[in-house]
């Protein structure tokens, strides 16, 4: 793989505020989950910021991508504001899906969040649906399907990857190997635990990354990207990760996994290890990445804030964004 020249220093510091914004919404929403303010599951993505950061910042606004259960980060580097994330997985009016989506079903079709999914692999196959559409529009659109290690095993990966090499679609198959599929892990569960190697198999370039390395996913994901913009046809990309927190809030941690291995995995923080780097070879002074955090830490604040404060969906609306509205009649020619 090519290697990318070095970034210029405002991409640098948008790529750590990018993470940094989605590390302090996921922490702020593991608080507010312990005080009741989220109904139903929240699965955090702290650990993985460097994966949904390095992959969007090659991405256009219509571009599109669709995900899992495991989504607040893929919205956020999508361009979702904190504000209506937060609100969503409060149950609130001004929320992205107004409400009615909570944390597994974000969508915001204006920044092309095509939807997240609490099911296990559809948004391969969403992703591919959409590659098609793009090609039979003869557009340069790319689509892309973030997944985790538990949807490679599915019938729909096969289907997916497959279909999308035989047409050459632009899409880009992101898997974010967590290294366990809720509480299995994949080394358990899978022949061949290299999800890279699986591309071969489909006629398609499978390129595994540290996805813990902003900058690695950037340049793997800018050749992929370049690749189906062109008309070369999709890629897999396998990002290998941790996350650092449970499976879900709420949810027991160390029944399936040692205390030690997720402390050791802390050491690991794409997040540290991306401001160490940017101070160790002088791109940025420790002030300028101070001061994004304090803006970060106050954005997500004030997210909260409003969204606590929004209002309830009017249940006189609950039939609403379910049909189209649009009731006029086809002409007949």
């Amino acid at each position: 793989m090519p290697s990318l020249p070095p970034l210029p220093r405002d991409t640098s510091l948008r790529l750590y505020r990018q993470m940094q914004t989605i590390r302090h919404c996921e922490e702020r929403l593991a608080k507010s989950h312990q005080r009741g303010l989220i109904h139903g599951a929240c699965h955090t993505y702290v650990g993985q910021e460097a994966i949904a950061v390095g992959v969007s910042a090659h991405l256009r606004e219509d571009d599109v991508i669709f995900s899992t259960h495991r989504g607040h980060g893929h919205a956020l580097a999508k361009g979702l504001h904190p504000r209506q994330l937060i609100a969503e997985l409060y149950g609130r009016e001004t929320g992205c899906s107004r409400g009615r989506g909570g944390s597994m079903h974000l969508f915001a079709p204006e920044i092309g969040l095509m939807g997240t999914s609490g099911i296990v692999g559809p948004c391969i196959l969403q992703a591919t649906g959409a590659g098609y559409s793009f090609k039979l529009l003869r557009t340069d659109r790319v689509a892309v399907a973030f997944f985790g290690d538990g949807a490679v095993n599915n019938g729909a990966f096969h289907e997916g990857l497959n279909m999308a090499s035989i047409w050459k679609l632009p899409v880009l198959f992101i898997c974010e190997n967590n290294q366990f599929a809720t509480e299995v892990p994949f080394q358990y569960a899978a022949g061949n635990p290299t999800v890279a190697q699986r591309g071969a198999a489909y006629g398609l370039p499978g390129v595994e990354a540290d996805g813990n390395d902003v900058l690695a996913v950037y340049s793997a994901a800018h050749d992929a990207v370049q690749r189906a913009r062109s008309g070369g046809g999709p890629a897999l990309l396998e990002c290998k990760t941790y996350r650092t927190r449970p499976h879900a809030e709420g949810m027991g941690d160390f029944t399936y996994r040692p205390r030690e291995e997720v402390e050791q995995w802390k050491t690991r923080c794409p997040i540290l290890q991306f401001r160490r780097r940017l101070l160790g070879e002088k791109i940025v002074e420790a002030a300028d990445l101070d001061i994004i955090d304090r803006q970060v830490a106050e954005l997500v604040e004030e997210a909260h804030e409003f969204a606590e404060k929004s209002p309830w969906p009017d249940p006189q609306t609950a039939t609403r964004h379910v049909f189209s509205e649009s009731h006029g009649k086809h002409e007949r020619h």
